[in-house]
């Protein structure tokens, strides 16, 4: 017998992407309740061979719902996880609102599925899971074997982020700039500070007071959280004029000594992670070779010669899948399939 599934957050892009998942996955569900706000009430969305209708997420009933894959956005998780938690529904949350908060988990599976063991295994819980930042959840999935292969120090990154990190606006705006500047028709910004078609931002959300970007605030504490507090790490994070798929290039120091031959042998056997790093025309991803896939792309491993036990990669991933969707989906796998929950009457 499967369980039953809500999905909060169904006509956006990550919710669209959740339904796609859940089918592509076959995830134990025997049935699947898409909700939104009222206004998209009666609108229609795909999940695998059906058609399902999106129902009011303020007039559900969470009592004999499993999970509540929530992606609606910080102000509406804020108001609604802590509601549907209690009602005893595992909720596993995409935005931001949960992550800093000690009494939440930050899981991504393939680097700390563990603690989702010692939080269920508490009574007092508050039923929530919270998903990390996309462009976090893509990073700790490469430093995670090469950490436990020889210890991180230091990282610096710079992420190359694409416009669905944004939502469907921020898509709609870099289409309809792109198209303006053909036909020369007036292109101002209304999502971006600055024209993103053809163009790059080293912006993303808001400045906080030492000059960084809250995004660049997020992957830091993130990492601490969810790999180790003891990394440092320093990023700059920039929005191009790509329609799906986030890249990062990743600088590292390690306490210990490791090759760049070891690190492709290392990430190779590591779960989530794809390495193709030909030192050739072509033999790397970029975000168009990424996008619909499942996998953390890793290319450019090479050492770093100017400090010690250094290494340089090159990341690149799904940021709807991996960065949102395929990482809720997968919390909610683990826990079924580590016997962590049981189903709603």
């Amino acid at each position: 017998m499967g369980y039953k599934v809500a999905i909060a957050g169904a006509t956006g892009n990550v919710g669209r992407e959740l339904l796609n998942i859940l089918a592509e996955r076959e995830f134990p569900a025997d049935e699947v309740i898409p909700l939104a706000s009222r206004r998209s009430q009666g609108v229609e969305v795909s999940y695998g061979d059906q058609t399902l209708k999106v129902k009011a997420l303020e007039n559900y009933d969470f009592s004999d719902t499993d999970f509540c894959l929530m992606s609606a956005g910080s102000a509406v998780s804020k108001e609604w996880s802590p509601k549907i938690g209690a009602q005893g529904c595992i909720v596993v949350d995409n935005s931001s609102c949960w992550r800093y908060d000690a009494e939440v988990p930050l899981i991504v599976p393939e680097v700390n599925a563990h603690v989702l063991d010692e939080y269920m295994a508490q009574n007092d819980r508050r039923n929530i899971i919270a998903n990390p930042n996309c462009s976090t959840a893509q990073l700790v999935v490469a430093l995670k074997p090469l950490h436990d292969h020889a210890k991180i120090k230091r990282v610096v990154i710079s992420t190359y982020q694409s416009v669905s990190g944004a939502g469907r606006d921020a898509m709609d705006e870099l289409w309809e700039q792109t198209r303006a500047i053909f036909v020369n028709d007036p292109k101002e910004p209304k999502h971006f500070t600055k024209q993103i078609a053809f163009n790059v931002i080293p912006h993303i959300d808001d400045f906080m007071e030492d000059g960084s970007t809250k995004e660049e605030w997020k992957m830091v504490a993130e990492t601490k959280k969810i790999l180790d507090p003891k990394i440092k790490l320093t990023a700059t994070a920039a929005r191009v004029p790509v329609f799906v798929g986030h890249s990062e290039a990743v600088n590292i120091e390690f306490d210990n000594p490791i090759s760049a031959d070891e690190a492709r042998k290392v990430l190779r056997e590591a779960p989530g992670c794809l390495v193709v790093d030909k030192h050739e025309d072509g033999g790397y991803v970029t975000p168009v070779e990424c996008v619909g896939d499942f996998a953390t792309f890793i290319s450019r491993i090479r050492e770093d010669i100017t400090v010690e036990n250094g290494l340089n990669i090159w990341i690149v991933s799904d940021n709807l899948r991996k960065g949102a969707a395929l990482n809720t989906v997968q919390i909610a796998e683990v826990l079924v399939n580590h016997g962590l929950i049981k189903k709603a009457a």
